[in-house]
């Protein structure tokens, strides 16, 4: 799992994991196999109705726009998810992390051909471990890519934060805070970020800064890190 860092236009640094090749390989082949038995059940329902050939062949036409427009259907829908991504925990969004316009799903799928389709992913996968950020051509072309939210556990999932031997706290009021109360501040500024909703951010600061009572003299993301680190010193050397 390859790990890129952003900014956002609120100048926000967001580490990003992308979604390894084998796990994209993985739900392009769960979504092929959704295709596949499609495929089969319409033949299948097609055979018993036959009228005329034209008939036939308007019905094979109508019945083959869902294979056509799978990808782009569901990935709209969906939150940029397939059947195949939603299984295997992936997501398509913005290389800033917000989710993707209509206008960024309809360019990637109309690349699906040059780099999948016509290639038999070959292109794609080559793009995608050169990029350095999970993109194929196509997520290039859309300013995506497609992420795992399969983040790894780490010191972020828990409460415990290492903090430098020289480290120097700001605000002593931070022990006013309970351990519920830094771990639900910590996760909310986790998910804020990874799904880019700055206004909860600022709504998160305000409010622990209120809890707090402190005026921040930091930004919003710095200020909430202070206090997560302050937190983590004062525990720690306590």
């Amino acid at each position: 799992m390859k790990e890129f860092q952003i900014k956002t236009a609120q100048n926000i640094s967001i580490s990003q994991n992308a979604a390894n090749v084998g796990t994209r390989i993985g739900a392009y082949l769960i979504d092929s196999l959704i295709i596949f038995f499609y495929i089969i059940f319409a033949i299948f329902a097609v055979a018993g109705s036959v009228q005329s050939m034209d008939y036939l062949w308007s019905l094979y036409t109508l019945l083959s726009l869902p294979v056509l427009l799978y990808h782009l259907l569901f990935e709209i829908f969906m939150n940029g998810q397939s059947p195949g991504k939603m299984a295997l925990k992936i997501r398509v969004v913005k290389l800033d992390g917000s989710k993707p316009a209509m206008s960024n799903y309809f360019i990637r799928w109309l690349t699906r051909l040059i780099d999948i389709t016509f290639t038999s992913g070959g292109l794609a996968i080559l793009w995608i471990l050169i990029s350095g950020k999970g993109q194929r051509i196509g997520d290039l072309a859309a300013g995506t890519t497609v992420i795992s939210e399969q983040s790894p556990i780490g010191l972020r999932h828990t409460l415990l934060q290492e903090v430098a031997e020289d480290y120097v706290p700001k605000y002593p009021q931070v022990m006013s805070l309970t351990d519920r109360q830094i771990q639900n501040i910590k996760q909310i500024k986790f998910e804020a970020l990874r799904s880019g909703d700055f206004d909860l951010i600022d709504k998160l600061a305000k409010k622990t800064a209120s809890m707090m009572q402190v005026e921040p003299e930091e930004k919003n993301m710095s200020f909430l890190e202070r206090v997560i680190n302050d937190y983590n010193y004062y525990t720690q050397k306590g």
